[in-house]
This record gives C-alpha cells, structure tokens and sequence, in this order.
C-alpha cells in the first residue's frame, strides 16, 4: 500500500448530508479486523492494528461512510503494568500513525473511540481513577499521534453509582477537571441505561463544560425527569463547541429471545429493553431526522450501534430511501 494517501483516493461523490452515519469497530460486510487482538504471548503490535485499520477506511471509503469508532484495546497491552515490553508502541509506531492521520484526513473520516467500562473516572478508589486517567491519556495521545482534529473524540460514562449517584458524578467533575488539558480536550460524556441520566450529565456539564452524547436509547430506557427527545436533542447539542461537530447514538432495542444456560438445561427468557437489536428500525430514526429537521438543529453525527455493524448501516441507508425518499440529502 502506497504511503501517500492522496494517490489512492478514488474519485468518489461525497454523500451530501448534514446527518452522516457510522458505526463501532467491527466490519462484518468484508473479512477485515478491527485490530491486533492476538495474546501477549504472541507479541501482538499496534503497527499490526495500524495495517488492518487502513485496509477498514478503504472498505469505508468505497461504501461513503464518514464515521467510525475505533476499537479500545488498537494498542494491545499498551497500558498494561505488568507488561513494559507494549508501553512505547506509539512512539514505535511514529510514522505508521502519520500515515494513518493523513489517510483519515483524505478520506473525510472521523473516527472516535469508546474505552472500556473499568474506566471510571468517578470511582471512589485513587487506584481506579489513576486506572483511568492513564488509559483515558494512552488514547488521547493515540489520537494526537494521528493528527486527528477536536472532532476525534473519546466517549466516557459517569461510572457506577458505589452507593451514592450524587457523590459519583460530584467525583467525576472533580477528576474531570484534574485531567491535563490535552485529554480533556478530547473527552464528551454519555449518559447511562441504568445509572446516570441525561439530567446527570447536563449537571456534569455546567459544571466542567464536558459535551454530552445524546443516546436514543438510553433517553427511553432511564429518564426519571420524562424528558421528551424534542427537548433533550438540543439540550446535548447545545453543549458542544460551535466548531465542533456533535454526535449522538441511536441504536434500536432487542426484540429476540434469549437463550439462557441454567444448571437444569437452556430456557428462553424475553429480550431486554436495553440490549441492542441486529438491525435498526429506520421509522424511529427518521422520526428522528423529522424532529431534528424541524427543531433546525445544527448538523451532526450519528453512531448507530446495532449487532449487524456497517450491514446495519447500509441497510438503513436503504430504508431511508425507500420510506422517505425526501431524506436522500440529509443523512449519509
């Protein structure tokens, strides 16, 4: 693969949209991996992750998606104690990440990342939030050795509750605002299914400026103020910068059983409302649009978290134009 990226950018219409459309790590359209995931013991690199990363924003280019969450662990070990051989695989990768930064950048591509739940910000242990703060830093840095504009973001949740959720989100705003600027600057929160609402994060938000990310689902699932999404759409909008792009995720609930393993045998058990569903329902989402549309919202993006990953997308895409075809040039 040449290492100019300009030379392999194919003469593509971009997709006309103020609504862009992406999705989280997986490719399952195309046999393409997200990253190194091999064990220690087999000397997995980031220079591996880099390789199938650009052999992804490829497969994205030709499929005209612009938005793409990068997996948690593209550094594998990167932060592991234990493991001191993985701690200097960005400086290692200088050149590879260069090239990966310039490949985003021609292609149009924003890409974010999602850590993983043990980062907890809030917990009430110094040991957890340095946990935290250096995996929070190792992607930050990931991102700036890439070149990546503001729009490259690294989306957390409040944490757990540990008995009280108001002392937990005063914590998160103090370990918030304690963080270098250079991870700050690349932090937005999510609000929660079960634990912290929308409410919450406004709250964390007038109070360290963080932007919010709006999740559809969550807003169904958990939102005690009854908060409709006409209004809660603006709300989290609003809290980003005005040369920042927002994003929201939108995600559809599981409406398969289950099968549960029990000592006795296997039983089905109904789906959880929370659980994310293989494909979307493109009548909730272009309900969405419409509110979005007639609210005349800012343009934005939109994570869609569904099983099926980029087939999810794509099918979506589909829907819109066969339901409402007027959405064409609105969402891409």
């Amino acid at each position: 693969m040449s290492g100019d990226p300009d030379s392999r950018v194919a003469p593509l219409t971009p997709r006309p949209s103020s609504i862009r459309l992406g999705f989280p790590v997986k490719v399952i359209g195309e046999p393409l991996r997200s990253h190194d995931s091999r064990r220690w013991q087999n000397e997995p690199h980031l220079s591996v992750s880099l390789a199938y990363l650009r052999d992804i924003f490829e497969y994205l280019h030709r499929k005209q998606i612009r938005v793409y969450r990068l997996a948690g662990q593209l550094a594998p070990y990167l932060t592991h104690p234990g493991l001191p051989a993985f701690h200097r695989q960005i400086e290692e990768c200088a050149t590879d990440l260069a090239i990966t930064g310039d490949l985003i950048r021609a292609y149009g591509l924003r890409v974010t990342m999602h850590p993983a739940h043990y980062v907890q910000l809030n917990a009430p242990d110094d040991w957890l939030v340095q946990r935290a703060r250096v995996e929070l830093a190792a992607s930050a840095t990931l991102m700036d050795a890439m070149g990546l504009d503001a729009d490259a973001v690294i989306v957390v949740h409040v944490g757990g509750v540990y008995g009280d959720p108001l002392a937990g989100r005063e914590r998160f705003a103090v370990h918030f605002l304690a963080l270098p600027e250079a991870v700050r600057r690349r932090l937005v929160l999510e609000h929660d299914d079960r634990r912290y609402s929308f409410e919450d994060v406004l709250w964390i938000h007038r109070r360290t400026g963080i932007p919010l990310v709006l999740d559809t689902l969550h807003l169904r699932c958990l939102n005690p103020a009854g908060r409709p999404l006409e209004d809660a759409l603006p709300a989290a909008l609003a809290t980003w910068p005005g040369d920042r792009r927002p994003k929201l995720h939108f995600s559809s609930p599981r409406t398969t059983l289950r099968t549960i393993r029990t000592p006795l045998g296997e039983r089905l058990q109904a789906p959880l409302p929370n659980q994310h569903s293989d494909f979307l329902d493109p009548f909730t989402f272009i309900d969405l649009v419409h509110i979005a549309q007639r609210l005349r919202v800012r343009p934005f993006d939109v994570m869609l978290e569904a099983k099926a990953k980029d087939l999810a997308l794509l099918r979506l895409r589909e829907q819109i134009a066969q339901f409402a075809p007027g959405l064409a040039g609105v969402v891409g």
